[in-house]
């Protein structure tokens, strides 16, 4: 079964959250601080983690970077009281793969988990890999190589890249990318410009003057084969 654990320090957003992700079909683990959190994601290896940013004592912030480091290919939605947009920046530039404020919708907390377990599932992506030049994508394996050597990529970071590389040389908005990478039909943009400028250090030999996940000004961003 599916297991998710909930991270939070307050009993009523961890019992509604857990109550609504039950409902679903998954199996919830709890956590109410970070030792806890840690101990648990070191033990039972969920298939994804929901987060509270403000946690007492050991924050959020370093509990996912202790996670990432132990299992690099988490998926983690970061969960927080914080709305603006710096904060929502903060947790993507670190590499959360999704990122949702309170109040909040438990449904459609629980609808943006389906949609990312989804996604970072192995069955859920064909039999196949994409090549260009010294970069190589295994989408059954969700494994990225360059020059030989593996890529840490998040989810979401992943499922960007695969779908530029997969589409070389047509132009995606960024509403676009919103919709058919994230799933979401309304979102905040920055979303996707943060990931593509993460990408673009992993992938770029410079990033700040990218030849492969190039912008198109005023319209949005291209792969280019091979920095063609």
């Amino acid at each position: 079964m599916t297991t998710v654990l909930v991270v939070d320090d307050d009993p009523t957003v961890r019992e509604v959250v857990a109550t609504y992700l039950r409902r679903d079909g998954l199996e919830v683990l709890e956590a109410a601080d970070g030792p806890t959190a840690l101990a648990a994601d070191a033990d039972a290896a969920p298939d994804l983690v929901v987060l509270d940013l403000m946690l007492p004592g050991l924050d959020g912030l370093e509990v996912f970077r202790r996670m990432r480091a132990r299992r690099g290919g988490v998926p983690v939605v970061m969960l927080t009281a914080r709305g603006d947009e710096a904060d929502r920046v903060l947790g993507l530039e670190v590499g959360a793969d999704d990122y949702v404020a309170k109040p909040f919708s438990p449904r459609e907390l629980v609808l943006r988990v389906q949609a990312l377990l989804r996604r970072t599932s192995p069955a859920a992506t064909p039999a196949d890999v994409l090549a260009d030049g010294d970069l190589v994508i295994d989408t059954r394996g969700r494994t990225v190589t360059r020059a030989g050597v593996p890529l840490q990529l998040t989810a979401r970071e992943f499922d960007l890249l695969a779908h530029l590389v997969g589409t070389a040389g047509k132009v995606w908005s960024r509403t676009q990318l919103m919709n058919d990478v994230w799933g979401w039909e309304y979102g905040d943009e920055s979303t996707v410009t943060v990931h593509v400028r993460r990408l673009r250090e992993k992938v770029e030999d410079e990033p700040s003057n990218p030849r492969r996940l190039v912008t198109v000004w005023g319209v949005g961003y291209r792969w280019d084969p091979d920095g063609a």
